[in-house]
This record gives structure tokens, C-alpha cells and sequence, in this order.
């Protein structure tokens, strides 16, 4: 087999295979939120050739938002029973069935059901929880650089293709952009195929950092059991106050980022009278600041109180929010929002993950994060769906960033309220 060759190559030259298992997963994760970020820039031209209101359309986007989170906690336990690789390959099945089926919709509730329903199943069993849950398998040491580095991934990738969509959404019409998704996603999946591996023991290496080989723990129950299980682990955990706050927290996560930026700044742009794809390449901007942002959150949120990282970059994020209707949507102001709200985008991800796992355990820290993702994606749907709403009811999107910015400045005082350390209670420590 490929991967099997490969990391006997690899290893002779001291390399672990668990870099390539996060390469794969980058390019999963970049090519499933590229799909996500999608409709960002559909939203005008399906206004155009239907005659449907945003608020129709970000109803749909909302329902694709919110299943996108829902699935979060289901997704790392159907990655437990089935395995990593069956799971994404499936999930690309979904997502190139949702977008090959909008080619040939005619009214919104075909919408609703292929880009609400299907791609944010598709969406959901791809989202951060596979970063969670690839990070926890393979890597002891590092493991918050890698999740940084995949979280990095999921956000720029819904933002740095967006350029491109848009281009060939004015050029050629948004059903170019529904096949440039579907390429991408067919050459991930012969990538994930390729190379994917769900452990290190299925190459009999020990996860980086480690010296000894960890088997994979027994399965036990069946498929019933295995589909329970998130909820187990929600009724546990849903005692303590050190979840609530993270799940409060990325509720204000996703409403200040996904349901908010990546859906409607492209049309927000377009009441200034800035063109999509000028528009596309700012939120493209942010996607490259997002990437260092990020990735230095990762190997910040080794060295530094998780807490606290957070206070500054909810903080920072609700401030440049608010800063946005001030810039005139003038070059510079722009650049400005563009350079500190991208360096802010995710960062959020690698200390809310690592507290998941300093608190609940790495066993258990791709469900729990799975629940408190749901959070995330219920945000993101509030936004998606209330900022059209808002334009289409106050024709202005304004009053939907002031509430965001508003809502991050609480996260920033939630975060610090959590516990300094140790696991949440003694029942989740017994566990372990």
C-alpha cells in the first residue's frame, strides 16, 4: 500500500507519517470549507436569475450552517466505529451530491434541501472535530501547533477561494463555481484515499511523541451504542460550568465569523459599491492573515494559559467588528479590518481545543468539542439567518456587525471565568 511504503520511507529518514496524515487532512479540510464558503458569493447571482430574497436564501444557509455544527459530535463518534478514512469519503460523496443537484434547482426549497441539508451533513462530518480528532490520535507532542495548522486550513480555505468562485461566478455564472467545488472535492478524496490512515498503530508507529504503540481500544456495543454515545458524554459534561462557557463562547464564534463575515460580507461590500470579486479578494486577505493568525494561536495556546488567549482574541475580534462600519469601506479601512480580523478569525480554535482536552480528557475531547463546535454553528446560523434579515427588513447589515462586536466583547469576560485547571469533576476524571 502507498501509505505503508511511504512511512517506511519516511521513518529511515526520521520523518513521522503523522505530518502526512495532517497534510491530508489540511487539504480536506481547505477543499470542505471552500465548498462551505461557496455560497457566500451565489447569494447575489441566485437573487438575480430566481428573483428569491436573501432572507430565503439565508435560510437555507442557516439550515446548512446549523447541521454543519450538529453533525460535529455524531461525526467524531461515526469516526470511532467506521474510521477516519470512511467517514471523510463518504462526507465528500454528500457534499459533491448537494452542489451537482443545485444545477438543476428551480425553487427555494430545492435549495433548502441540497445546500441546507445535504452539503451541511456532507459539511458537518468534516468540520473541526476531524482536527480534533486527528490531532488527539497522532500527536502528543505538538498538539496544539497541529491543530492550529488544520483549524488554519478549514478558515482559509473558506476564504482564499472565494477570489476565484467569484471570478468565475461573473464570468461564466455560479453553476462554473458548482463544478470548480466539485473538482476539488474529487481530488481530495483520491488524496484522503491514497493516504489517510485513522491511527498510528494501523502502520504500527506510535503517536509523535510518544515511545511506545498505543492500540486501538476495543469497540465495544453496536451501531446504537456507538450513535448514543454523544449524548452520554453531553449528559456528563453538561454538568459543568467549564463547558457551558465554551459552548457560550464559540456560540459568539461562529455568529462573529462563519454566519456573519464568510456569508455576507461579499454582499455587504456590494451595498458600498464595491464589485464581488474586489470583495472576495479582501475576505482572501483575511483568510492569509487567518493562516499565520492561527497556526501561531496553535503554538501560542502551548505555552500560554488557554484562558487568557482567549479574553484577547474575542476581545480583538468584537473591536475590529465594530470598527468596520466606521472605515467607509474605503481601501484602507478595509485593509485595516482586513489585517486584525483575520489574524483573529480562528484563533479561537487550538485554546478552546486544548482546554476541551485539558478538562474533559483526550478520549473524549472529539465529542465534547464536537458539542461545544455545535455551539459554534448555532451562532453561525443565528447570524446567517438575522443579518439577512436585517437587510432585507432595515436594508442595512450594520445593526447585525454592532451586535456581534458587542457579543465578542462578553465572550472575552466569559472565557476568563473558567476554571484555571484539572478536569471538570471527578466523574469525567474517573473515567480516565
Amino acid at each position: 500500500m502507498v501509505s505503508t511504503a511511504l512511512a517506511s520511507t519516511l521513518a529511515r529518514r526520521n520523518i513521522h507519517y503523522g505530518w502526512v496524515v495532517v497534510a491530508t487532512t489540511f487539504l480536506t479540510m481547505l477543499v470542505t470549507a471552500g465548498a462551505m464558503g461557496a455560497p457566500g458569493v451565489l447569494i447575489k447571482p441566485l437573487q438575480d436569475e430566481f428573483g428569491w430574497e436573501t432572507s430565503q436564501i439565508s435560510s437555507a444557509l442557516a439550515v446548512r450552517l446549523l447541521l454543519f455544527g450538529l453533525m460535529g459530535p455524531f461525526s467524531a463518534a461515526f469516526m470511532n466505529y467506521f474510521g477516519v478514512r470512511k467517514v471523510i469519503v463518504f462526507a465528500m460523496i454528500l457534499i459533491s451530491s448537494g452542489f451537482v443537484g443545485s444545477l438543476f434547482m428551480t425553487e427555494i426549497w430545492q435549495l433548502l434541501l441540497l445546500w441546507g441539508i445535504v452539503v451541511g451533513l456532507g459539511t458537518g462530518l468534516t468540520a473541526m472535530v476531524l482536527a480534533a480528532t486527528v490531532s488527539a490520535r497522532w500527536f502528543t507532542k505538538h498538539r496544539g501547533l497541529v491543530v492550529g495548522m488544520l483549524s488554519a486550513s478549514s478558515a482559509t480555505g473558506q476564504l482564499v477561494f472565494l477570489p476565484l468562485m467569484a471570478q468565475l461566478t461573473e464570468s461564466y455564472g455560479w453553476r462554473a463555481t458548482v463544478f470548480f467545488v466539485c473538482g476539488m472535492i474529487l481530488f481530495a478524496a483520491l488524496v484522503v484515499l491514497a493516504f489517510m490512515r485513522d491511527r498510528p498503530s494501523d502502520l504500527n508507529l506510535p503517536s509523535f511523541g510518544e515511545d511506545r504503540i498505543t492500540p486501538p481500544p476495543v469497540q465495544t456495543g453496536g451501531l446504537l451504542t456507538m450513535l448514543a454515545a454523544p449524548i452520554v458524554v453531553l449528559k456528563e459534561v453538561s454538568k459543568t460550568s467549564t463547558f457551558w462557557i465554551l459552548f457560550a463562547t464559540f456560540f459568539i464564534c461562529g455568529l462573529s465569523t462563519n454566519g456573519l463575515i464568510q456569508t455576507h460580507f461579499v454582499t455587504l461590500c456590494g451595498d458600498f459599491g464595491i464589485l464581488p470579486v474586489a470583495a472576495a479578494s479582501v475576505l482572501a486577505v483575511m483568510g492569509i492573515f487567518d493562516f499565520f493568525g492561527t497556526i501561531g494561536s496553535g503554538w501560542l495556546s502551548d505555552r500560554f494559559d488557554n484562558r487568557w488567549l482567549l479574553f484577547w482574541y474575542y476581545g480583538l475580534r468584537g473591536l475590529s467588528l465594530l470598527f468596520l462600519p466606521f472605515s467607509d469601506f474605503s481601501f484602507y479601512g478595509l485593509s485595516i479590518f482586513a489585517v486584525f480580523y483575520g489574524l483573529d478569525w480562528i484563533a479561537t480554535v487550538p485554546p478552546t481545543v486544548k482546554l476541551a482536552a485539558e478538562r474533559f480528557g483526550k478520549e473524549k475531547v472529539g465529542i465534547v468539542f464536537g458539542w461545544v463546535f455545535t455551539g459554534h454553528q448555532l451562532g453561525a446560523a443565528t447570524a446567517a439567518y438575522g443579518a439577512g434579515l436585517s437587510r432585507t427588513e432595515l436594508q442595512s447589515y450594520l445593526p447585525a456587525f454592532f451586535i456581534a462586536g458587542a457579543f465578542c466583547l462578553l465572550a472575552s469576560i466569559l472565557a476568563i471565568t473558567i476554571k484555571k485547571s484539572g478536569l471538570a469533576t471527578p466523574a469525567v476524571s474517573a473515567a480516565h
